[in-house]
Parts: structure tokens; sequence; C-alpha cells
């Protein structure tokens, strides 16, 4: 009976123990993977997760898009952005709109701001000028 409970307990870790979400930034205190600035920005901020389950954080979309240049991407399980206009919420980055306008700067100069809807990024546009991509293209820009 005793072997059963370890085994139980042990299948309870290895099934529950390892978190498949990514890691709370920790703003005005945890710092970028890749730059090493301290993130701050609740609009810019980014992050990825690989398939193992460890989560790296970023000052800004362009640092995380930087660092994918580096790394295999088919290790990373999931990409996160801040919504621009939703400071501090993360959304699928895969899946956001994106904006470069000289207008909205960003931590690391690039201008870049993700947005989670298209008719919120295309009105963001049309008061602060710029160019609309999508994931695909902005990693073209990136690659």
């Amino acid at each position: 009976m005793k072997n059963y409970t370890i085994i139980g307990t042990l299948a309870y870790f290895i099934l529950f123990g390892c978190t498949s979400n990514p890691k709370t930034i920790a703003y005005g205190s945890d710092g970028c993977h890749y730059c090493s600035m301290t993130i701050v920005d609740k609009q810019h901020a980014a992050q990825f997760m690989t398939k193992k389950g460890r989560t790296y954080s970023f000052d800004a979309t362009e640092c995380m898009l930087n660092h994918l240049k580096e790394i295999d991407k088919a290790a990373v399980a999931q990409y996160l952005v801040n919504d621009y206009n939703m400071p501090g919420e993360m959304i699928d980055a895969t899946t956001a709109t994106y904006l470069i306008s000289k207008n909205i700067p960003s931590p690391m100069g690039d201008y870049l701001s993700a947005f989670g809807s298209l008719e919120v990024a295309k009105k963001i546009q049309l008061e602060n000028g710029g160019e609309l991509l999508d994931w695909q293209k902005l990693q073209l820009k990136y690659k």
C-alpha cells in the first residue's frame, strides 16, 4: 500500500508540478533576458515560454524578437506581448496587431507597440501615423 502512495504522489507532481503558464512579470524588478534592462513599461513588455515550461521576459517586443534570432523557435510554446491599450495585460503575440509609429516610443527605440484588436490598432494608427504589421510580417522585419 505504501508503494501506491509514493507512486501516486510522484504522478501528481509530474502531472501538476510543472506549470504550463508563464510567470507574471514583476515590473520594476525583473530584468530583460535580452538587454538586461529592468522591465518597467507595462505597455511594451513581452514574454515567451518554452515547451519545457521556462519563461523568458523582455522589456520590449523588439528585444524578444531579437532574442528569437538566437534560439530554436521550435522550442517555444507560447509568445505573449503587452496590449498597448491595456497596460499590464498580456495577449497572444501571434494574433496581435503591431504598429510601428514614431509618435509612440518603446523602451528600445523601435517605436513598436502591440494591440489585441485590429480596430483599435487602426484607430491609434490614424491618430499617430505609422505602419501596421501582423506577427508574420513582424518576424520578417526582425529576421
